[in-house]
């Protein structure tokens, strides 16, 4: 008999999951419900489509979102290997051209001879394995779904988007190109630089603070359950930046609007604070304000965000915007290996099961695909060692106390105390990357796993 896979979800968990399953030979019914059915955040009907930020953070060896992606590049992760080849310049960090790399995922996948995408919205699970991905933007109907088989309420938390801005809008009369401590990869620096003095961030603090905002009422329900519930209504790791400016005067220049590594070329000085705008497309266009998720009124962005020195004339092509983010309760309903403890033919994988970051995303993704097929063909299923960065975040997002649980990045503290820890920080983490890098290369290799060396 025939093996077939479905997945629910075309982001990037399920992007992933799907090749994984089908490069092992098993069919994969991939469903999508875009276009027909929008998000609210989605732009585009390509699959694994970036709707925050465009990097997918450090690539440094000795950060640990780095080692996440040298862990995935040993996996043979497709996506991966589709940032790799969309990638821009952006200092240390992988970002890529947005719609590059949903363009060359959607075609990997849609090209795939085990791989069959169906448009259209999954609003019951029917029988057969199973893995949702259905992401952070889970229709009512699904979530519903999932609601009634955990027998518990789904957690929320929301998220903001960040704006976008035309590169030829920019005064480069004000604002400077540079890579924190010289970092980049482009002769000039791969960020453009707003550099504030201590007189104009003062008054930007306060018009932002003062700035109107969207009311949020079709999530007014929601948010009061969850503080109810003693849960935060905003992921720390993505605050919008007027909740960060309303933590104290200087909480941004401790924060998205540090200055530490820059030089003002105009000024041969270090500016009091500095917004970075990081490239957004290939073609080197659209900017991104870096930190500046926001849930400001469109009219208010242009208004406050224009006092930006150098974005006094920003031609916005894309306003922030805040939207809703679901996630399951999963130390209480998934086991290590992404499996429905009481359903063992479902699994989960993405941002529904609280990991955060896109390679956290592509991960779980990544081993709720192979696992799936693991559990098709009657094999033991897979769980990386938690000295491994993706084996810490299965066991964080399975095994953390519920009355605690947040959507968690790949970082370092969730990794097992080294046997013979350094007072050095960077040298902390050279010895636990080293670590991850070895026991992950064991591990494949244990398993006889068909992995790059």
């Amino acid at each position: 008999m025939e093996k077939i896979l479905n997945i629910v979800g075309g982001g990037l968990a399920g992007s992933e999951a799907a090749w994984q399953a089908a490069q092992r030979g098993v069919k994969v019914n991939l469903f999508e419900m875009r276009p027909f059915v929008q998000t609210g955040a989605h732009a585009t009907a390509d699959l694994a489509e970036l709707i925050c930020s465009n990097s997918l953070g450090s690539r440094l060896p000795d950060r640990a979102n780095g080692v996440l992606s040298l862990e995935l590049q040993r996996l043979n992760s497709l996506l991966l290997e589709c940032a790799t080849q969309t990638q821009i310049p952006a200092g240390g960090a992988l970002a890529v051209g947005r719609e590059a790399f949903s363009r060359l995922v959607t075609e990997k996948i849609v090209n795939h001879p085990n791989i069959t995408l169906i448009r259209e919205e999954v609003k019951t699970i029917a029988p057969g394995v199973t893995v949702i991905a259905s992401g952070p933007l889970t229709s009512p109907a699904l979530s519903a779904e999932i609601q009634n088989l955990a027998g518990m309420n789904s957690l929320f938390f929301f998220d903001a988007l960040a704006p976008i801005v035309t590169g030829e809008s920019i005064d480069m009369n004000i604002a400077f190109r540079a890579s924190r401590y010289d970092r980049g990869v482009q002769a000039d620096g791969d960020y453009i630089n707003a550099p504030f003095t201590r007189e104009q961030y003062d008054l930007f603090v306060s018009e932002l603070i003062k700035a109107e905002r969207i009311e949020l009422k079709s999530f007014e329900t929601q948010l009061e359950t969850g503080v109810r519930a003693g849960l935060h209504p905003f992921f720390e790791s993505c605050l919008p930046v007027e909740v960060i400016a309303q933590r104290g005067e200087r909480a941004l220049a401790f924060g998205p609007m540090r200055p530490v590594g820059l030089t003002n070329p105009h000024t041969n000085h270090r500016p009091y604070a500095v917004v970075q705008l990081r490239q957004d497309n290939l073609a080197g266009d659209l900017y991104n304000l870096v930190g500046f998720q926001t849930n400001l009124k469109f009219s208010e962005q242009e208004r406050v965000f224009r006092l930006i020195p150098g974005l006094e004339n920003a031609e916005f092509v894309r306003y922030g915007q805040m939207h809703r983010n679901t996630f399951i309760a999963a130390p209480l309903l998934l086991n290590a290996h992404l499996q429905f403890k009481t359903q063992p033919r479902l699994f989960f994988a993405g941002q529904i099961t609280g990991v955060e970051g896109y390679l956290g995303n592509i991960a779980t993704g990544l081993l709720a695909g192979m696992n799936a097929v693991r559990f098709l063909n009657d094999q033991p299923l897979l769980h990386p060692p938690t000295t491994t960065m993706l084996g810490a975040l299965l066991n964080y997002i399975t095994q953390a106390e519920i009355d605690h649980f947040q959507p968690m990045k790949a970082n370092f503290g969730i990794l097992p105390p080294l046997s013979i820890p350094s007072r050095n920080k960077r040298e902390r983490a050279v010895a636990y990357a080293d670590r991850a890098l070895q026991d992950m290369q064991t591990w494949l290799t244990d398993h006889q796993l068909d992995v790059q060396p």
